[in-house]
């Protein structure tokens, strides 16, 4: 079979490349699916680079979501069949024509949901709900994210929206407000406008902010946290600008805030079966009814993979890169 294989660590875009690989064969309790189509994120890309919390041994092949048709079934395995769509968002490996899975973390695709949105509804949205559902926020509640026109951040927005939760975004640019707003997404600030504190008051009439989450590190992060209230949570997941943060003594101390991270794979991998299930179905209704969307910004073929992950880095872009056989 054809994959996307790398022998050294570095810039995805020169060290990627086809190359055939021997027909993987499912072990017992583990299936054989063909891809269809998967995802780049950016944890792909740093795996590749070697720069992310899991790094494998070389050479390696790349990718971890995936949506697909199960191909072959190993021993012991009754609860999938041949020819059934299926997703998965933690399998390593998937930028293939054919991965292996452990069967039990496969989840059956409906009929309602197109390839395109199938392909990239677990890692990213499942994160996104894991972490509100982690919050113990309630309806009415307030919260405030940076990075809100990033992936995970429009999820959050309009999970957060769909649960009744008071969601203001903040961007670094002025341009990213209608990006949002063009998918219905309100309550955004820029924080290069000098008064973003003073809008940021005026948006939520001096409600308490309860919670805050950062995707950006750095002086960002300690804006997140300078616009929470007493005892708030400052909820650290992603680092896109810089692994360090940049936090206030005062507003730690006297604010007693709390400081934790967030990471999305270890949550998903403990979290109770029931649960997982649970979020699962919540998803897949909120795309069903349109509360959520998964837009596609555009598809390449593996061998296109350099100019895939050039669309990938693209400022500004709606939607996923998505990669294809």
């Amino acid at each position: 079979m054809r994959a996307l294989v790398h022998h050294t660590f570095g810039d995805p875009a020169a060290v990627l490349a086809v190359e055939e690989r021997p027909l993987p064969q499912p072990g017992p309790g583990q299936v054989r699916v063909r891809t269809l189509l998967s995802p780049i994120h950016n944890h792909d890309l740093w795996t590749v680079r070697g720069t992310y919390g899991f790094k494998p041994e070389l050479p390696a092949q790349s990718g971890t979501e995936a949506v697909g048709v199960v191909d072959a079934l190993g021993d012991g395995v009754d609860q999938l069949a041949i020819g059934q769509r299926v997703t998965t968002g933690g399998t390593f490996g998937v930028w293939a024509e054919y991965f292996v899975a452990s069967a039990a973390g496969l989840i059956p695709v409906p009929d309602a949901l197109s390839d395109e949105i199938a392909a990239q509804l677990v890692s990213m949205p499942f994160s996104a709900l894991s972490l509100l559902h982690s919050l113990d926020l309630h309806e009415g509640d307030w919260m405030i994210q940076n990075a809100a026109n990033g992936a995970v951040g429009r999820m959050v927005a309009q999970l957060g929206a769909a649960r009744g939760i008071n969601v203001v975004g903040l961007v670094r640019r002025a341009d990213g407000i209608e990006e949002l707003r063009a998918q219905g997404i309100e309550r955004i600030i820029a924080t290069d406008s000098p008064d973003w504190r003073e809008q940021l008051t005026a948006l939520t009439g001096g409600a308490p902010i309860r919670v805050g989450i950062d995707s950006v590190g750095g002086r960002a992060a300690g804006d997140v946290l300078s616009a929470l209230a007493v005892n708030g949570t400052l909820v650290v997941f992603g680092a896109m600008a810089s692994p360090t943060l940049e936090l206030a003594s005062g507003d730690v101390i006297f604010k007693q805030a709390t400081v934790k991270g967030f990471w999305g794979s270890v949550v998903s991998r403990e979290m109770p079966a029931e649960l997982r299930g649970q979020l699962f179905q919540e998803l897949i209704a909120r795309v069903l009814d349109g509360s959520m969307t998964l837009p596609v910004a555009a598809s390449y073929a593996f061998g296109d993979i350099t100019a895939a992950v050039a669309a990938s880095a693209e400022p500004g872009r709606v939607g996923k890169v998505l990669l294809h056989p």
